[in-house]
């Protein structure tokens, strides 16, 4: 008797958090953003006219392949170059026209410490001196010890970079 009660709270009383009212008419349950389970790269078009790219978790000190595809920009054209803009953490590897329209974009990112970071790169028409579009790279950088994030589809680790201090043991050996 005692589990069919405590069955019967359960499912009544479900998960709530706040700020968000149960819905009327039934239990409430827990429910999740449809952009936690994203596997792609999400590419969001800004109201200045510039991209939002969100490439999810990463961890940090890990050097990673990021490919994606920004909408086709018909001011900027098909024959986009970077503009010279030092980062050290992210590098442009290609910018070259998509099969499906688009500029397909390929870079080297290092996640360096953990946080919300928030790289820019900017793409420049060679037709036009006058068009500019900001890309802005978007990820969640998770401690190094904190497990392994899944990458979406358009992300691979190429390698680890390893703090050599860090990694130092205090073990000295006997003498």
């Amino acid at each position: 008797m005692a589990a069919a009660k405590e069955k019967s709270s359960a499912e009544a009383g479900g998960v709530r958090f706040s700020g968000r009212p149960p819905a009327a008419g039934g239990p409430s349950r827990v429910r999740f953003d449809d952009e936690l389970h994203d596997s792609v790269i999400v590419v969001a078009a800004e109201d200045d006219g510039g991209f939002l790219v969100k490439v999810g978790f990463l961890k940090a000190q890990h050097r990673y392949e990021i490919a994606f595809t920004l909408p086709e920009v018909p001011a900027l054209g098909k024959d986009a170059c970077l503009a010279p803009m030092p980062s050290p953490h992210l590098r442009v590897v290609d910018v070259s026209p998509a099969p499906e329209g688009g500029l397909k974009v390929t870079c080297e990112y290092m996640a360096q410490h953990e946080g919300v970071l928030c790289e820019r790169l900017q793409l420049l028409s060679e037709a036009d001196d006058d068009v500019c579009v900001v890309v802005k790279v978007h990820a969640r950088v998770m401690e190094r010890h904190r497990g392994t994030p899944m990458l979406p589809e358009g992300v691979r680790c190429i390698g680890v970079e390893l703090d050599c201090d860090s990694e130092r043991s205090d073990w000295r050996g006997f003498d």
